[in-house]
């Protein structure tokens, strides 16, 4: 079947699955991006950098750049994409189904709309319902996503809260396909032990003995990641044979720095692109991402620090701690912000130095059934499901 793909721009998460899609010999896929800006590079404010990233996006599949004529183009706001002829190239195209990331931009939901009803229609996100409040501007947007979901056939579903978000919004069960959020596995897995050499050197670099471990965030500094709480929990004196390194760039960076001072194992490094992501894994021993939210729907840091054999920390705020944080065999979930109990987490690791290593072996078992060649499976579930129909 000829499965028109419609998604903002090339993500690394997204483009490994596009290739094998298109290898699989049961779907040939499209991928219509509607970002057209963002062909060679995407502006990150977050980071606050111009971001090109340095592994291939665009190879093995299918695609073409929608024209986008959006004023002021982007994913930061519903109107941000705007493709007057998406539907028609679609259309054009010949696609046999429509798969959509993501619906809050303007053309998504005006693809959804137009050909439901006319080829099915396939939905893609990760939203939960964590940071669900009470009141009556919820109660309305309840009623909207209701009304936003009725455009579509059937949900890939990536995980737990995933599932029950969508429940909540009006699918049923048997709409729902499990597509397991996933990672390339087997480009962060060190097979010939490239990534722990050079991480090696990394930790020597930083003054870091091997016998010490390393606790890392990744990740943007911001206070929905809540660095500072892992930041505070290094102060304490308790852990103070454990070494700390954070990762990124970000608004809360200088704040966190100033903090830090004079405290020799806490250590800091700038972004790191994809092609180096493995060896910061390979760098740390427990990778921790203390979320507070909001929208911390998933944290794909846990899928590649696990596909790297670390023990994983995060909080309840992260989206994936149900399905991929099995507590006390690769890793612990807290209470997000109950600095007391991320400290006595931390404890743990502090004491018994074989800890870490121990549970990074489990997580490499268990991230293997969270694979791309699993969400494969997948959408051609789905398709069988819409063809039998």
């Amino acid at each position: 079947m000829k499965l028109a793909i419609v998604s903002t721009h090339p993500i690394q998460y997204n483009a490994p699955l596009f290739k094998l899609l298109a290898e699989s010999g049961s779907v040939t896929p499209r991928v219509f991006y509607t970002w057209s800006q963002s062909r060679k590079e995407v502006a990150d404010k977050d980071f606050k950098q111009r971001i090109q990233w340095d592994i291939p996006l665009l190879d093995g599949y299918d695609y073409e750049f929608v024209e986008n004529t959006s004023p002021d183009p982007g994913t930061h706001h519903f109107r941000g994409i705007q493709n007057p002829d998406l539907n028609q190239r679609i259309k054009n195209w010949g696609a046999d189904a429509l798969l959509v990331y993501g619906w809050n931009f303007k053309s998504h939901l005006k693809s959804m709309r137009h050909f439901k009803g006319k080829i099915p229609v396939f939905f893609r996100g990760d939203s939960t319902l964590i940071d669900d409040k009470t009141g009556l501007k919820q109660v309305l947007r309840r009623i909207w996503l209701r009304w936003v979901y009725q455009h579509i056939d059937h949900a890939f579903y990536v995980g737990t809260n995933n599932r029950d978000y969508f429940l909540k919004h009006g699918l049923r069960p048997q709409q729902l396909i499990f597509a397991p959020h996933a990672i390339d596995n087997n480009r962060f897995f060190d097979k010939t032990g490239k990534y722990r050499e050079k991480a090696k050197e990394w930790r020597q670099s930083m003054d870091i003995p091997g016998e010490k471990t390393l606790v890392a965030f990744v990740g943007k500094m911001i206070p929905k990641k809540d660095p500072m709480i892992l930041l505070r929990a290094a102060l304490d004196k308790d852990l103070a044979n454990l070494e700390f390194l954070f990762t990124g760039n970000g608004m809360l960076e200088k704040a966190l720095k100033k903090k830090a001072k004079g405290h020799s194992n806490i250590h800091f490094m700038d972004f790191r692109n994809q092609s180096e992501m493995p060896v910061l894994y390979y760098t740390s021993d427990v990778v921790c991402l203390p979320s507070k939210g909001p929208g911390e729907t998933w944290g794909l840091v846990i899928n590649e620090a696990m596909s790297c054999e670390r023990a994983v920390i995060a909080s309840d705020k992260v989206g994936c701690s149900p399905d991929l944080i099995i507590d006390g065999e690769n890793g612990y979930t807290f209470r997000s912000g109950n600095q007391e109990a991320l400290t006595e987490i931390l404890k743990k690791f502090a004491e018994n130095s074989r800890l870490s290593g121990k549970m990074g072996k489990r997580s490499r078992e268990l991230i293997l059934d969270w694979s791309y060649e699993h969400v494969v499976k997948a959408v051609e579930r789905g398709l069988e499901k819409v063809v039998k129909r």
